[in-house]
Parts: C-alpha cells; structure tokens; sequence
C-alpha cells in the first residue's frame, strides 16, 4: 500500500500549489488511502518559542493548536527528535486527549537542514496498528516536505 502512494507524495510536493495547501492534499491522501489513518496533521515549532503550532491536517477539529514543548506525544517528540509510536494511547501518562475515539498515535519529527521543525501526527481509532513499514513511510513523506519547506 505504502509503495503506491509514494509516487502520489511526491506527485503534490511537485505542484505549483501552495505549500500550506501541499500539506492539507497530503494529509487528505493520508486519510483516504490508509485505513487506521484517522486524523492526520502537521505541527511546526512556532517562530522561537517552545511549542507546537498545529498546520495543516485531515479528520476531526481539535482544541490542541498550541502544544508545549515536553507535553503529550507531539511535545516529547519536538523535544527528542525521535520516532514516538503508542499502541495503546490508555497506558501513556503524558497524552493529551484530542478524542475519546483515539486508541493508538503515531508521531515522527520532520527536519529541515538537521533541525526538527515540526512533525507529522497521526491518530488511529484501531489499536495498536503501527509497524516499522508506517515509520518508515511517515519518514518518507517527512523527508519529502522538508524540500518544500523554506528554511
């Protein structure tokens, strides 16, 4: 599945479009095409300040635009710059809630020129239904956007 929508990827990276609406088509591609994909969406480091500022996403609207740096998954990552892969979001004491319906998340930190700019976030109603072949994917695309975003 991940194979026939890397040629997709890059085909919206590649538009003339503008890039904050890039995002919003891959997060709707995201969506569509991956079953346990529920809610979808990009944070960016907002200026200098220690936090996330929600950009682009696909699925319910969520009260979580602002994120401190440290809080919940999004804020472990931007702090840790790792791969942050939850299966059960009930077992996380550092979660912040965005749905009753949410039962697992997947966040992968996206860098530009080695910094950790933002990320992309993804929650599944489905528990525990991310494997390395999902990081691996989110890499992809993360490594895809980091050519058109501007340092």
């Amino acid at each position: 599945m991940f194979d026939t929508l890397k040629p997709k990827i890059k085909a919206i990276t590649n538009t003339k479009e503008e890039t904050e609406t890039k995002l919003k088509n891959i997060c709707d591609l995201l969506q569509e095409n991956v079953p346990h994909y529920d809610w979808v969406g990009f944070y960016f480091r907002n200026g200098k300040k220690e936090e996330l500022k929600l950009g682009p996403y696909t699925g319910e609207p969520t009260d979580h635009t602002i994120i401190p740096f440290g809080k919940g998954i999004c804020g472990q990552v931007a702090v840790s710059n790792q791969n942050f892969v939850v299966p059960d979001v009930q077992a996380q004491d550092n979660y912040i809630a965005c749905s009753i319906t949410v039962k697992s998340e997947i966040v992968v930190p996206l860098f530009v020129n080695g910094e950790n700019i933002g990320q992309i976030d993804i929650d599944s109603n489905t528990p525990d239904p991310f494997t390395d072949e999902d990081e691996r994917f989110l890499e992809f695309v993360n490594a895809e956007v980091a050519k058109i975003i501007e340092p």
